[in-house]
């Protein structure tokens, strides 16, 4: 015997058109929401997709398009938002461009192939600067990094700040050769880069901006070029994410350098392991599960408001002072 909605809505007590809002993944009260995804699973009933691709220009599927999945901090949205879709009856494409703007671009296009409901994208610096340009017929949520001329809705921490904390928290402690390191083609690095710029100026003292290639082994061999040298080591450093930080701590044990005896620590991101290493890496966390949240709740609401203005969350992360600092020689 087939069952249909009516079946699952007269189950529910609810309304056929109650049902195909839940199906859907739209907003509805959430006892109703359980009431009807109780009664699909009393009933057996599984959705026609042929017969929804034909009624409708898009499938009951979002877009997650991240930038570097090795990196804890995409896992962990990604988690998230997965989590967030599964709840409303949503299913998730997901991909990894490794900060490739082609590969990105070619995302972009399997999406529209597969008629998605909308994207949840971490653009590339290079697809930030063109996203402006990119005809879709769904609507694109950026997160972790905006696009100032795009008419997308954009989730992000203000990275300029929160580097900023991080150069006067070692400021504070006695340092003043600083270098800060940064991706060479990411939006984050670029905007962390300024907050460091800044505070630097702000704190009177010389900033050193190294920038650092996305792929590992070239990472490390500019690291090891930065630290090798004792003379002209910097006391401490600014790492922009976690990546970028599992490179530090491998040329630092290549080069036998203590940390924070040798070299001052401060990160991006906050992994259960980095409260083991130099006394607990001093970090900023970043809100991983507001920013997975907002970005489905923004994609949702767009659905239901084509027109309503565009918006940009920008959510604060958190600082935790650990012993990775140390004191620097001028404390």
């Amino acid at each position: 015997m087939n069952v249909g909605i009516k079946d699952v809505a007269r189950v529910a007590a609810v309304s056929p058109a109650t049902v195909s809002r839940v199906l859907a993944g739209r907003p509805v009260d959430p006892d109703m929401r359980d009431r009807v995804m109780a009664a699909v699973h009393e009933t057996g009933y599984r959705p026609n997709l042929a017969a929804r691709r034909l009624r409708s220009r898009h499938t009951n599927t979002i877009g997650l398009i991240v930038a570097d999945i090795r990196n804890p901090f995409f896992t962990a949205v990604s988690r998230t938002v997965e989590a967030i879709a599964y709840d409303r009856g949503l299913r998730v494409i997901f991909c990894n461009t490794d900060e490739d703007a082609a590969k990105e671009a070619m995302y972009l296009q399997l999406m529209q192939e597969e008629r998605v409901t909308g994207v949840i994208l971490a653009p590339t610096r290079e697809g930030a600067d063109r996203i402006a340009h990119v005809e879709s017929d769904f609507p694109i949520v950026l997160i972790d990094r905006a696009a100032p001329n795009a008419s997308c809705d954009s989730v992000v921490i203000d990275n300029a700040a929160m580097a900023a904390k991080l150069v006067v928290h070692l400021h504070r402690l006695g340092h003043r050769r600083i270098a800060g390191l940064f991706g060479t083609d990411t939006v984050t690095g670029r905007e962390r880069c300024d907050g460091y710029g800044r505070a630097m100026e702000e704190c009177g003292i010389p900033g050193q901006v190294v920038p650092v290639p996305h792929e590992r082994e070239q990472a490390q061999r500019v690291i090891t070029a930065l630290l090798e040298d004792a003379s002209r080591r910097p006391s401490a450093l600014v790492v922009s994410n976690s990546v970028m930080l599992q490179s530090v701590l491998r040329v630092a044990d290549a080069l036998e350098l203590e940390i924070p005896r040798d070299l001052a620590l401060t990160s991006f991101d906050n992994e259960p392991w980095m409260e083991f290493v130099g006394g607990g890496l001093s970090v900023i966390e970043q809100p991983v599960e507001e920013i997975g949240r907002a970005a489905v709740t923004m994609l949702m609401d767009r659905l239901d408001h084509a027109d309503c203005v565009t918006r940009r969350v920008v959510l604060a992360g958190r600082f935790i002072a650990r012993g990775s600092g140390g004191r620097g020689a001028e404390a």
